[in-house]
């Protein structure tokens, strides 16, 4: 019998994905500063998302990711990743919980928005309908593990079009909900 290696390695706690059909990207500041209230005045690195899939984009095939979301503030407003609806609203996605603290903000098709802790080893099921966005409320990395069908599809236009319907903000150590 022939033992190969695996096609991707997922370092849990202390690193990242690694793999030849590993995709990542980086994304700094500038690129996402219109979801903050205030802007800040440099451009650093606000996360790091890393996915693998094996197969095509049909139902049935599943990504595997990790964002590592940094503890970067706004004028004390949390960072955050875009957010999205899937394309296919049937494709349901799980959030894990790997490192750091945060929120994940979820909001359905009628804007009604509310938020799930997230820290290690929490899990989340993200309803195929609803659109999710992760938050770091922290004071280090946000690293958060995701498992999703390939055939989801991201739909950013829609969170453009109407944002979720509250802000997050960390003030004197606490959490602030600010509605929109």
């Amino acid at each position: 019998m022939k033992v190969i290696e695996p096609k991707a390695i997922h370092h849990i706690i202390n690193g990242v994905l690694e793999g030849e059909k590993v995709e990542s990207y980086t994304k700094k500041y500038h690129e996402v500063d219109y979801l903050y209230e205030t802007r800040r005045e440099d451009d650093p690195i606000v996360y790091n998302v890393y996915s693998y899939t094996k197969g095509e984009n049909v139902l049935g095939n599943l990504n595997w990711g990790l964002t590592i979301l940094k503890p970067v503030y706004s004028n004390d407003e949390c960072n955050m990743t875009k957010g999205h609806f899937h394309e296919d609203k049937d494709c349901a996605e799980f959030y894990f919980g790997i490192a750091g603290e945060g929120l994940l903000l979820l909001m359905d098709e009628n804007g009604e928005t509310w938020a799930e802790k997230v820290y290690e080893g929490s899990l989340h099921h993200i309803d195929g309908t609803v659109a999710h966005r992760l938050i770091n409320t922290g004071d280090c990395d946000l690293k958060v593990g995701a498992c999703w069908p390939t055939a989801a599809g991201h739909d950013y236009q829609a969170i453009e079009n109407r944002e979720f319907g509250y802000r997050v903000f960390k003030k004197d150590g606490q959490i602030v909900f600010v509605k929109r």
